[in-house]
This record gives C-alpha cells, structure tokens and sequence, in this order.
C-alpha cells in the first residue's frame, strides 16, 4: 500500500476553464497531465487509487455498522432497465431460462440427467445497470491508466487493468453526498452541473467529512423519479444532472478511492465542452486521476434513512465479478449502518 500523503493543491488554477467561456479538447488534455497519477505507486500498477485504503481503513470503516441495516444499491437486473441504445448499442439484462418447472412436471429432465430442477441465464453488457466501471475503460490518448497501451484491451478483453484486480478491493468507508436533498429539490435537474462548492457545502450541512480513500456516493435524485414516472427517457446516455469538469480537482486533492452516482454516467449532461468532446471528466478521472466509477446506483432507501438518522456514512461492500480481462462489471452494493 502507498503511504498517505499530504493532498496535492491544484498545479495550475489558471486552467480551470470558466464556464462562459467553454471547455475544449486542448484544455481536458491539459488537465489530464496536471492530475495524472501515474507512476505514484508504482510502474506494474492496476490499482489506481485504490491504493489510498489501508487494512486500518477497512476495519475503522467497519466500526461504522451500528444497526446492522443494510441497503442494496442495485438496480434490478432485468429487462425493464434504462438502457435504450443511446450509447454504444447497450442493451438491457435479458433473463433466459435453461430448464423450468414445466420440463421437470412432464418427466422430461428425468429420462435425460435423473432429476427434477430449473436453470437460467443472463445476457447482459458488463456496464447495463449498477457497475463499476474498470480502469481500462477509458483511454487517455492511445494509453490508458497507468501509461499502459489501449492496444492491450483488445478481442480477449483487457490484458491490463482488468475488472478481476477489483476483486477483493471495493470494501472501505462510504460517504452519501445528497446533493439533491441539500439543494431542497426532489432530483436535479438535467443539465445541472454539480460544483466543488456544492459538494463541501453538502458534506458540511450533512456533518460529514470526505476523507482519504472514501468510496463517495453522490445522489442527484435522478433515477428515483425515473422509477417514479416508470419511464427512463435518455437517462441512459441523454441529459443528467452530474458533476461538472471543475470537481476533478477536489476528486485528487481528496484521495477518495472511488466516486458513484445514481445516474448513468455521474458526469453533467450535456458537457461542459464546445466541441464535441465527449465526456471530458471521464477522460481525467479514469485513465489519469485513476479512479474507478460506481454508475447506475440505486440509492432510494439509503438515502431515505441517511436524511432520517442524519448518518451519511457507513460501511460498503462493493465486489464486482471477476470477470477476467473485463473493463467493467455488474454489481449489487451493499451499504451497511
């Protein structure tokens, strides 16, 4: 594990691009050397910031479980998801029975395997519903984190920086910022960049500190009115309230290990940029800071209990499968109190 380290402060201030004047290409490609992580722990890393929790960080963060409530944090896994193609072709779970219990009450199964029994599958992308995002999904030019070459994800998947390294990893102490409900608004509004400003005034009116290797969760209120309407809209790749590019500083100068939401892709929607670039904070985040994203959270009774016993923080438990060579996993997170 790395030693902790004092919280670097923005290099350069001048280059956080104002808002009326626009975000370009040239300026997120800035920003990626300015945050860049590569190298700190070392030249065979796969972990990003991960790094940042310690075993101490682990069992502190299990002092937290008090009631032992727990809250899942996935989206259900089924064909009434929020995918609709906009992005990549995504599609949502599809549920697929193998054997039921109408082959068993005929004496089918019988006469071929000696017993009575059902059996199923899934097809599903990787990053469909609840997720994490891993550190080879996104590229910073033609390297991805850590100055691996993109050419490593290839047709057999991604040689480094695979979703597996995760697979023991994703436990620590998570932070709910409900921006939302600090805002006094049911759910954000699409398009609403959520700023460094709002997140410290969050945590603040919350009584919570974001510490070194927090896993942060940010609700916006999105997906639980689209659950409330039962209509998902563009939600999967259209407009959405989310972080704005600027919170990529406080994402580095805080060391948390991990950034999620209850939207598809925790970003502001439309970006912030003026010429096309496509998902600028995704740029920074993943292949430089070397942060994975927690998307597609499902936050409704957390964030119900959070407001009523004013505790923003517990214990998390987030494994993805390990699923080799993979850029991304389903998952179901589990926040304990």
């Amino acid at each position: 594990m790395a030693k902790r380290t004092t919280p670097k402060k923005n290099p350069d201030k001048k280059s956080v691009v104002r808002k009326k004047k626009g975000l370009t290409k040239r300026d997120v490609l800035r920003k990626c050397e300015q945050l860049s992580n590569w190298g700190k722990w070392g030249k065979n890393d796969q972990l990003g910031v991960l790094n940042y929790i310690t075993p101490r960080d682990i069992v502190d963060a299990s002092q937290l479980i008090k009631r032992g409530k727990v809250f899942r944090l996935g989206l259900n896994l089924d064909e009434d998801g929020p995918q609709n193609g906009l992005f990549g072709g995504r599609w949502n779970p599809m549920h697929h029975m193998m054997a039921t219990g109408t082959d068993a009450v005929q004496g089918i199964q019988e006469e071929l395997v000696g017993m009575r029994y059902a059996d199923d599958f899934i097809n599903l992308p990787t990053q469909a519903a609840s997720q994490w995002d891993a550190l080879s999904h996104v590229f910073y030019k033609d390297k991805m984190w850590n100055g691996y070459p993109a050419i490593l994800v290839d047709a057999r998947g991604a040689h480094k920086n695979g979703i597996e390294h995760f697979a023991d990893k994703m436990v620590g102490r998570g932070v709910l910022l409900d921006v939302a409900r600090h805002k006094k608004k049911p759910r954000l509004a699409d398009g609403y960049g959520i700023t460094i400003n709002d997140l410290e005034r969050t945590a603040k009116a919350q009584g919570v500190e974001v510490r070194r290797g927090d896993f942060v969760v940010i609700n916006t209120g999105q997906m639980a009115d689209c659950l409330d309407r039962r209509e998902w809209g563009g939600y999967a790749g259209g407009n959405a309230p989310g972080l704005a590019f600027e919170t990529v500083d406080w994402i580095y100068e805080n060391q948390i290990a991990g950034i999620c939401s209850d939207t598809w892709g925790i970003e502001v929607r439309p970006n912030e940029t003026v010429d096309g670039t496509n998902q600028p904070w995704h740029w920074v985040t993943i292949p430089c800071i070397g942060i994975v994203h927690g998307e597609i959270w499902y936050l409704r009774e957390l964030v119900d209990d959070c407001a009523k016993d004013g505790v923003y923080e517990f214990f998390l438990c987030a494994p993805p499968l390990v699923i080799t060579r993979g850029t991304g996993s389903p998952i179901n997170p589990q926040a304990i109190k």
